[in-house]
This record gives C-alpha cells, structure tokens and sequence, in this order.
C-alpha cells in the first residue's frame, strides 16, 4: 500500500485552486473547506465576514512516488500572487490570503526554502507575504463547493 500524504494551501477563491490541483498526476483527492482560524466549524457564510480567521483552503492527498511535495509547492505558486495581502484578483480579505499549512517539518522547511528562493529570484517585484503555519483542523466546506467548477461550469479565478 502506497503512503498517502497531505498537504494543505491556500490561495484566494479556493474553487480554481482545487480544480487545478486535480490535474496532477498523483493528486489523489482534494478538498475544499477552511483552515486557521478559530470558530469551531465554520460556515462558508461565517467565513466570507472574515471574522474566523480562517482561509479558503484546499487540502490534498497525493502520492509522493507520483508527485513531490516540491512539485505541488511550485504549482501553488504558479496559480496566484503571493505577494498581495489578503486579496487574490477581485477577491479581498483574510480568508483569500496566501498560506502554506504544513503537515510535517519536511513540508515546513520546503516550503521556507521555496519562498527564499522565489524571493531572490527576483520572479516578483513585491515581497512575497504568503504565511506559513502548521496545520490545524480542516473544516471541509459544504458540499455544493466541492468540485465546484466541475459541477457548474465557469473560469478560473486565478491566473
């Protein structure tokens, strides 16, 4: 039996976050819910005041035989800008903020290393503001936004 892993990001509208991380080869499932904040089971409605604390956030389980941690990391990056605060395209507050929720040290120092990285590269002229924080309880979101795009149609909100 393979060794399922989890990883957990989040990136703005989480909708289009989820839709392209199950295109990867390895993605085993994803989830869309809520994660860093302090209501107990949130509601998408408590969510969207901002008042939670929680981000919209797709939570993965992959195949690392299939998919590196560091492949999603650069996917991640790939689908927004972390360098805007609290805001993805039309989107705004901290429940669209950038946020890397690792799950062990190894995805921790990944993804320390990746920021540090990109931050030298010079890939953005702002400084990259994505947080990075452990993991905490994931609140799967209702079920009409799972698969959303899938199920209704419609464009991504992300780059």
């Amino acid at each position: 039996m393979m060794p399922i892993h989890k990883a957990s990001f989040a990136a703005g509208c989480f909708w289009g976050v989820e839709a392209r991380f199950r295109e990867i080869p390895g993605v085993l499932d994803a989830a869309v819910g809520y994660m860093g904040g302090s209501t107990t089971e949130p509601t998408y409605k408590q969510v969207c005041t901002g008042s939670t604390g929680h981000a919209e956030t797709v939570q993965l389980q992959f195949d690392d035989a299939q998919v590196s941690y560091s492949e999603l990391l650069e996917q991640f990056f790939a689908l927004h800008n972390p360098t805007t605060l609290n805001r993805q395209g039309p989107d705004r507050g901290t429940q669209y903020r950038s946020a890397i929720f690792w799950h062990d040290p190894q995805q921790e120092r990944a993804a320390r290393e990746k920021i540090q990285a990109l931050g030298a590269s010079g890939k953005w002229p702002n400084p990259i503001v994505t947080e990075i924080k452990p993991a905490t309880e994931f609140w799967r979101a209702e079920e009409y936004h799972q698969r959303y795009l899938e199920k209704n149609g419609g464009g991504f909100c992300h780059v």
